[in-house]
């Protein structure tokens, strides 16, 4: 069964951004374009308005919509069931980190995981970290790999991998960068787990750090640090991966910022699926290498 044409109008439907949706399913525009058309004219009436400015769903299109979510969780439920009778695992399954947890956490996973099930296709995306957790709930990956937040969204399961410090690092051979580095400029996150910890911190001690960069990528904002531009603040496993870890210096700053807890998010109910269930358990074994959490620095005067 081709879902391919349902799977792409519901990323649109969701976007409502041919660019982004297109992106998204690592397909073209064009491409994005053509499978929508052509359902429009397998169903006779538009499923979009569109213009240079915005996409909005016409009323078909909104009834077509909870048809085809309908539609692929049948199909999907349907071909769980008939595949928990098959003697291998066969299908696919999609998993969504950034560039970073790809090869720090997903290596091992994935090495132990087409070992264990070669009939099963594995489809990768990377990018930013924080669209991890909504990608899984819209639907659009089965599994993602990012930072466990406050409060996990209802239906949402969560599995820890590793726990990482957050750093603040400076430019290395910087020497007076530990007596005055909170004056000098900083280069942070621009928002999500990361951004709130650094503000929730600068608070507690009312002071009000001085924004040179707000930057989307912690790899980025390492890049920026060793260039000179200012004091920025990282995951410790981005810093250990990093081709210009040896250009950057760690602040050893009292009390550090809580540290990240990095796992795997499924929504809850897709845990059912063979194939889901068969990739979350590999956390089951004691093989999956882990960071280990730094010794405790001394206080900055």
């Amino acid at each position: 069964m081709d879902t391919r044409s349902l799977r792409l109008f519901l990323s649109l439907a969701d976007t409502l951004h041919f660019g982004r949706s297109s992106e998204a399913c690592h397909v073209s525009p064009s491409t994005l374009s053509r499978a929508i058309k052509q359902l429009e004219e397998s169903l006779g009436v538009p499923l979009f308005l569109r213009d240079n400015r915005s996409v909005q769903l016409t009323p078909a299109g909104m009834r077509f919509a909870q048809y085809a979510r309908e539609t692929l969780q049948q199909w999907e439920q349907l071909r769980h069931t008939l595949m928990e009778g098959a003697d291998e695992l066969r299908g696919e399954i999609s998993v969504y980190c950034s560039v970073t947890a790809s090869y720090s956490f997903l290596y091992t996973l994935l090495s132990r995981f087409r070992h264990l099930y070669p009939q099963v296709e594995i489809k990768l995306h990377t990018g930013d970290p924080e669209h991890a957790i909504a990608r899984v709930q819209g639907g659009r990956e089965e599994l993602s790999i990012a930072a466990r937040p406050a409060h996990l969204p209802a239906g949402i399961a969560f599995r820890p991998i590793a726990r990482t410090p957050l750093m603040f690092i400076a430019p290395a051979g910087q020497a007076d960068a530990q007596a005055d580095w909170i004056e000098q400029p900083m280069i942070l996150p621009e928002s999500g787990i990361s951004r709130q910890r650094i503000d929730q911190w600068f608070a507690r001690r009312n002071v009000r750090p001085s924004i040179y960069a707000q930057v989307a990528g912690n790899e980025a904002i390492v890049s920026m640090v060793s260039l000179g531009f200012g004091i920025g603040v990282v995951p410790q496993i981005v810093l250990d991966n990093s081709p210009l870890a040896e250009r950057v210096q760690v602040l050893p700053v009292v009390p550090a910022l809580e540290p990240y807890e990095i796992g795997l998010f499924a929504q809850e109910r897709k845990l059912r699926s063979p194939i889901i269930h068969a990739f979350w358990s590999l956390l089951d074994s004691p093989d999956t290498d882990a960071p280990s959490m730094p010794a405790p620095c001394k206080e900055i005067s």
